[in-house]
């Protein structure tokens, strides 16, 4: 008889654990999946071949409105033209660079990103989870979407402008237990990787275009590049250049 009594207790406690355990779980979609050009987009380039990268603008957007761009942005930026090993010097936005009027490229970034966490359907599911006391919030999936669009615009030393565009998107499905900002992260992390391998894949395609070798600079042009600091007064100083080395990083 106290078999039969406890018997419901057991169900119940046997489903709450099973609703624990599918709590735990979350999925990311990407597309285009960030595993789809796993090569690294890189060349082979004599190092008297390669001329500098200077960064002279960047803009970026999160859904529609202006923001000022992020020193990791810039980071992850920079560190995919260095394993695209196709220029000898890589120049942030806040950086100097003394050039003596020779061959180099200037570079103008655009990222927008666009950003949807379904508030409306996202206010209706967590009704109906209030209303079923919780017990249906591990089989009821919110979404977040995120989008990331780029564009990179490049002037070669002799006037020439070639423009480069990719696009990604994402979604994190999660449920009201799993509400991490770790999982949004990782969401925009995915997709602005799978952004910028696209494009360092374009940029890596027309190698033959910014190679020294390849097209004389022109006698009568002599420029000056003067890159400002994107934050006046900052304490740290301006930082420098990058070099690119021949061998790639470990």
């Amino acid at each position: 008889m106290m078999r039969q009594r406890l018997r419901p207790v057991y169900s119940v406690l046997s489903a709450l654990i099973v609703a624990a355990t599918l709590g735990c779980a979350h999925t990311i979609d990407v597309t285009p999946s960030s595993t789809a050009n796993q090569g690294s987009a890189s060349q082979s380039i004599a190092e008297n071949d390669r001329v500098p990268f200077v960064i002279e603008a960047f803009r970026m957007s999160q859904n529609g409105s202006p923001q000022n761009p992020s020193s990791e942005i810039e980071r992850r930026i920079l560190n995919s033209l260095r394993e695209t090993r196709l220029f000898s010097t890589l120049v942030p936005l806040s950086g100097q660079y003394d050039g003596d009027g020779g061959k180099m490229v200037t570079a103008r970034l655009a990222i927008d990103e666009t950003i949807d966490s379904h508030p409306g359907a996202t206010a209706f599911k967590g009704i109906v989870i209030g209303a079923s006391m919780f017990l249906l919030s591990p089989f009821i999936d919110l979404d977040y979407d995120y989008a990331a669009q780029a564009s990179l615009e490049i002037a070669r030393w002799d006037g020439r402008v070639t423009r480069y565009e990719a696009r990604s998107s994402g979604t994190a499905h999660y449920n009201l237990f799993r509400t991490n900002p770790a999982i949004i992260a990782e969401l925009k992390g995915r997709v602005s990787e799978a952004c910028l391998q696209e494009l360092m894949t374009q940029l890596v395609h027309d190698t033959n275009l910014y190679l020294a070798s390849q097209t004389p600079l022109p006698a009568s042009t002599i420029r000056t590049v003067t890159v400002n600091a994107r934050r006046s007064g900052t304490a740290q100083g301006v930082p420098p250049a990058v070099p690119v080395s021949e061998s790639p990083a470990p």
